[in-house]
């Protein structure tokens, strides 16, 4: 008799646990929702954060405080988040550094994307554009390869810093061009697109959120589209597979994951408000406006994209022998 109490208490137990849990898994999110963003305030990622956070507030009926923790290529954001919760309260800006090339460059990390986060969702796609200042003497690729050939490690390139989406775009260009150029990394966009325009460096990658304001005002000049479309903000700027060099397709991928381990419920219920905050016209409408190529995909083909994007960056990156420590 005592045993089949004790067994009954223990099944009592077990079973108000359970419903303890999926009585929290229905009410996520419980709290106000914490979004950390890998930079600082007013560049790319924060705006897409803020942009997407409003809205995702009134749909999760919780408020949502983006909190800007730059350094370290993201492993600082990463670590922050890693100490959170794993309920979905906590979530992070990532992108193809923070998953997909740091892994690579550093040999010690302090996370395993793989293993410690959990992706949610894409948020946007950025293609990259090679950009030069308006003074450079290559007025198309064709000429920009030659002079870069002529001078094999002579001229220099910006980016916004080592091992971001710019710095490995241009890493791609050189291999797959065979050109010899020496890195000049910058502490952002910004400062790399003001000495370019100034005319400190000849040239760089960048993404139109950050370089669409010196094209348009004709300080900078594209000369070509690292994706397999040209860009709708640049129809007339062809892509380098147009050009003859079709490996060169590098984008950045922003997108937000949380802490592994996190509940199914919570993730499925944050990518939905997510998926919807960028439905909303006047969203799509902020992104596309600088550039950005809203997306809010599933946990799954968000998997499968930096997947892809794994295979196609890491053994390169591996090849040219580049690391970071």
């Amino acid at each position: 008799m005592q045993n089949r109490r004790t067994a009954l208490a223990m099944l009592a137990g077990t079973t108000l646990g359970l419903g303890a849990a999926a009585r929290a898994a229905t009410s996520y999110p419980s709290r106000p929702l914490r979004w950390v963003v890998p930079y600082p305030a007013g560049g790319g990622s924060d705006f897409m954060a803020r942009v997407v956070g409003q809205p995702l507030s009134v749909l999760a009926g919780q408020g949502v405080v983006v909190d800007n923790k730059p350094g370290g290529n993201g492993a600082i954001a990463v670590a922050d988040v890693l100490r959170a919760a794993p309920d979905g309260h906590t979530m992070i800006n990532v992108d193809n550094g923070t998953l997909v090339f740091n892994p690579v460059l550093y040999r010690k990390l302090g996370y395993a994307p793989d293993k410690d986060l959990r992706l949610v969702s894409l948020l946007a796609r950025a293609p990259m554009i090679l950009v030069v200042g308006p003074n450079h003497p290559a007025r198309d690729v064709k000429e920009f390869l030659a002079q870069a050939r002529s001078q094999p490690g002579a001229l220099n390139f910006g980016s916004a810093g080592a091992g971001t989406p710019q710095h490995m775009a241009m890493e791609m260009l050189m291999h797959q061009a065979g050109l010899r150029m020496t890195h000049i990394p910058y502490k952002g966009s910004a400062p790399a697109l003001g000495d370019l325009a100034g005319g400190q460096i000849p040239a760089l990658m960048s993404d139109y959120a950050a370089a669409g304001g010196f094209l348009q005002s004709g300080k900078l000049r594209a000369l070509a589209i690292a994706d397999s479309k040209r860009h709708p903000r640049l129809p007339d700027v062809p892509t380098f597979t147009e050009l003859g060099l079709p490996g060169v397709e590098a984008t950045a991928l922003v997108g937000v994951a949380v802490r592994a381990n996190t509940p199914d419920a919570a993730v499925d219920a944050l990518q939905k408000y997510i998926a919807q905050a960028l439905a909303d016209p006047s969203v799509r409408s902020r992104y596309t406006d600088v550039g950005l190529e809203p997306v809010g995909n599933t946990p799954q083909a968000f998997t499968q994209l930096i997947a892809a994007e794994n295979a196609r960056w890491q053994p390169l990156i591996r090849s040219l022998g580049i690391t970071l420590d």
